[in-house]
């Protein structure tokens, strides 16, 4: 967290919480908003649980007007490929819900609540277009929120089915975002892809390409929010 003060944060404009989940992360955002006194970038540990008592607490302790979900992820091949940014337009918990002998449903199905948190559509719109207008490869679409990161091509076939244009998959989205809508807080959620949705081969995965894509995406959050 920074230390400035409210009356500073104030005279700056919008208030910005943006959670990653690990450091590695958090330092990309952080060299791409370039010191900007607005923003406060929080490690809020992996999967939904962690992120959301950390962006709960965050929103206990300060005042913001946006909440962003940053990091890396992977991409649904022919939806977004590696080294390219995809920004939320819905975020979904993909896998909250129960198994049936029918197959599985969703809690909005059984009755039990949503999966689903719409995300600021006209700021999604904007940065997904200022993104495409700096040159990076930027795509828009769900990005589900899973416990359990996608190994197999039969489960990657199986998400896309359940959550159709489904962009990409991470492990916090939902998370931070079931925080910011308690608050009544609009959400973004930003990754940048580091590896297919598929079967498992880290020796694929392009991490540091990806850690390099939300710097650069961070810069133009920044100017999208002047």
């Amino acid at each position: 967290m920074g230390h400035e003060s409210n009356a500073s944060r104030e005279q700056t404009g919008l208030r910005v919480l943006v959670i990653t989940a690990v450091a590695a992360e958090r330092d990309a955002v952080l060299r791409g908003l370039r010191g900007d006194a607005r923003f406060d970038v929080v490690t809020g540990g992996v999967g939904p649980a962690a992120s959301a008592a950390s962006a709960a607490k965050a929103l206990a302790a300060a005042g913001y007007g946006l909440v962003v979900s940053a990091g890396i992820g992977g991409g649904f091949p022919g939806r977004a490929e590696i080294g390219s940014l995809v920004v939320a337009d819905a975020i979904v918990a993909a896998d909250l819900g129960a198994e049936t002998p029918e197959g599985f449903r969703s809690v909005d199905e059984l009755g039990f609540g949503s999966s689903r948190i719409a995300v600021d559509a006209s700021l999604a719109a904007r940065l997904t277009e200022a993104l495409q207008r700096a040159g990076l490869p930027a795509h828009t679409g769900p990005v589900l929120t899973v416990s359990t990161v996608t190994g197999t091509a039969a489960t990657a076939s199986e998400l896309a089915a359940r959550v159709p244009g489904a962009a990409a998959e991470a492990m916090e989205g939902f998370g931070v975002a079931a925080a910011a809508r308690d608050r009544g807080l609009p959400v973004l959620e930003l990754r940048a892809i580091s590896n297919a949705v598929g079967p498992r081969d880290r020796e694929a995965w392009r991490i540091k390409e990806a850690l390099d894509a939300l710097e650069a995406a961070g810069a133009i959050l920044l100017e999208v929010l002047r």
